[in-house]
């Protein structure tokens, strides 16, 4: 019966089409479902800062204690016509579609959970469970989450890694826009008038290593647009990027490497640069000592599964929260291959998922 459940919770959830910023339908199935628990839910007022069509949603359970287990309510992409299959072993999609498993096996767990020890009486401490906007984007939804000063970690059900897997350390990135602006002028007739900025971009571009720049640390330019015609001189080019790493101190000299070589270059064909750069999450480290570190581990063997750390260079809602001095890991829970019409999920996951969650909450 328990089976049977978390797959009738994920499902209904999947079905939900729900892209960042557009997290409503899915917000709405999750405060009708808790408020048939009996339970209150709240909203805070992060979509003044996300321009989300809703808020992140939050449910104390008690006090709210001082942990909070956590969810992010958008896909990447949408599961409109969404057709899942259920196997012997897994769930998965059509092909047609992605399955949503990213995130929304992690709200049917946290979900199931709730539900679970309501209908058992099941006794628990006082906990928090908060569901988030825009993860898949600018992990917005975390960074303005409302919870009370009084919790200080953080569990986020939302990594790709299977039950037993947690991400204890993960990079940041940094976001950076660089705009060349040069002069337009007739290719044919009087191009020598001109000053070329795809010229200025593609020599820049040329001086440095892109990819992976070392263990640790990785660059990449991911959009460039320039000029307006094939027969005018690029006036402007524009291009953006990130670099991500472990190590902060790292990211912030290359970029400054970065804007060097783009402002030598550009000076050299009397050409000006323009940039702007962010942090879109900045990286943790969680140390083996912490509370939530052996928190997790105890959960995850208590279910019986090992328990593995791992890094990772992607970003979650763990990255936000820990840069806002709540500690925090990033549980597996075996959204496999996320964002792709090959997304599936093994059963046996979601239910070791929600075992680990009751392993944390319970008394």
């Amino acid at each position: 019966m328990k089976t049977i459940r978390i797959i009738e919770i994920f499902l209904e959830l999947a079905g939900i089409s729900g892209v960042s910023s557009f997290e409503k339908p899915v917000a709405d199935y999750i405060k009708k479902f808790i408020t048939n628990l009996g339970l209150i839910i709240d909203e805070d007022s992060a979509a003044e800062f996300t321009k989300s069509n809703t808020n992140n949603l939050i449910c104390k359970i008690g006090t709210g204690g001082k942990f909070v287990l956590v969810a992010h309510m958008d896909t990447a992409r949408p599961t409109d016509n969404l057709n899942p299959i259920i196997m012997a072993d897994k769930i998965v999609s059509s092909g047609d579609t992605v399955l949503g498993v990213d995130n929304r096996a992690g709200i049917a767990v946290l979900l199931f959970t709730l539900e679970h020890i309501l209908k058992e009486n099941i006794q628990v401490k006082d906990f928090t469970i908060a569901f988030t906007t825009c993860e898949e984007t600018t992990l917005f939804g975390s960074k303005h989450l409302g919870i009370n000063g009084n919790i200080n970690h953080a569990f986020v059900f939302d990594s790709g890694y299977r039950p037993g897997n947690f991400i204890y350390s993960a990079c940041g990135a940094l976001g950076f826009k660089i705009k060349i602006i040069g002069k337009a002028s007739h290719s044919g007739i009087s191009p020598e008038k001109g000053i070329n900025a795809l010229s200025v971009a593609a020599s820049a571009i040329s001086k440095f290593s892109w990819g992976r720049l070392d263990e640790e640390t990785t660059m990449n330019i991911g959009l460039f647009k320039s000029g307006s015609a094939v027969n005018v001189i690029p006036e402007s080019a524009e291009l953006e990027g990130e670099i991500r790493s472990f190590n902060i101190q790292k990211v912030e000299n290359q970029f400054e490497k970065v804007i060097e070589i783009f402002k030598s270059e550009a000076e050299k064909l009397n050409a000006k640069i323009e940039y702007e750069y962010f942090w879109d999450f900045k990286p943790y480290t969680v140390s083996q000592d912490s509370e939530v570190y052996m928190k997790t581990v105890n959960a995850i063997k208590k279910v019986g599964l090992e328990a593995i750390p791992k890094i990772s260079l992607g970003g979650s809602d763990a990255n936000s929260l820990n840069a806002r001095g709540i500690t925090s890991v990033n549980l597996g829970i075996g959204a496999q291959n996320p964002h792709s019409n090959e997304e599936f999920i093994f059963i046996e996951d979601l239910i070791k998922s929600s075992e680990i969650a009751l392993e944390l909450i319970k008394k």
